[in-house]
């Protein structure tokens, strides 16, 4: 076996290492502008651009927020318009005095953007696209998370669309963590179900060990360190 989770220092070794991973996914779209229409991320500001002017990460996504925006204005039914927006904010809610590297926190002024990355991601899910943006969701779900904006039922919308646009044990453990914590149990308990399912046959009993956390925590059991 890959891990041995008799000892249960290992366990939460292994816990640990699997929230690692999942930060250093949803990292991989805000440092490197993974999916959709950014041209790249937060590392962009560390070097040239393509147009060999320096440039800082902020000022870039500014620029493209107000293209983004002024889509926005010219047609206010442009669902992809106000993903692109919705991203845009939620990476610049990683600029700066927006984040605190050292804690790995949002600051007051990094959850006003969080914020208004919301107000967007309202607009788009508001359009009912047939596909709303999963990449975008994503994001939103580190958003609405305890570290962010705190707002598991917004949160729990934001895990389904990942879940069902990428079903892994991963995403419905995800999906299972919010809903608990929004109180939404059945679908907490279905999400968990599938989860448990979806997971290696090896690591089938720590998936559904770290379901059983959440629900006795009642979401967020690797977040609040329990």
């Amino acid at each position: 076996m890959l891990f041995d989770l008799r000892a249960r220092g290992r366990r939460r070794t292994v816990q640990a290492i699997y929230l690692t991973l999942a930060v250093l996914m949803g990292g991989g779209l805000i440092f490197f502008g993974i999916g959709g229409e950014v041209s790249g991320g937060l590392l962009d500001g560390l070097g040239i651009t393509s147009g060999g002017q320096s440039e800082s990460a902020s000022e870039q996504l500014e620029k493209q927020e107000k293209a983004a925006l002024r889509r926005t204005r010219a047609n206010p039914n442009d669902a992809a318009a106000w993903a692109a927006v919705t991203r845009l904010r939620y990476q610049q809610a990683g600029q700066g005095d927006n984040y605190d590297q050292e804690t790995a926190q949002f600051t007051t002024s990094g959850r006003r953007e969080l914020a208004q990355a919301a107000q967007a991601w309202q607009r788009h899910l508001a359009l009912k696209p047939n596909d709303p943006d999963a990449n975008v969701a994503a994001l939103m779900v580190q958003a609405f998370s305890p570290p962010g904006l705190n707002r598991p039922k917004d949160g729990v919308a934001a895990a389904e669309i990942v879940a069902e646009a990428r079903p892994s044990s991963q995403t419905f453990y995800q999906l299972s963590v919010f809903a608990f914590a929004a109180g939404q149990n059945r679908k907490a308990e279905l999400a968990g179900r599938r989860a448990v399912e979806l997971a290696p046959k090896d690591q089938r009993g720590l998936v559904k060990s770290q379901v059983d956390e959440a629900r006795k925590s009642r979401g967020f059991p690797s977040a609040t360190g329990q």
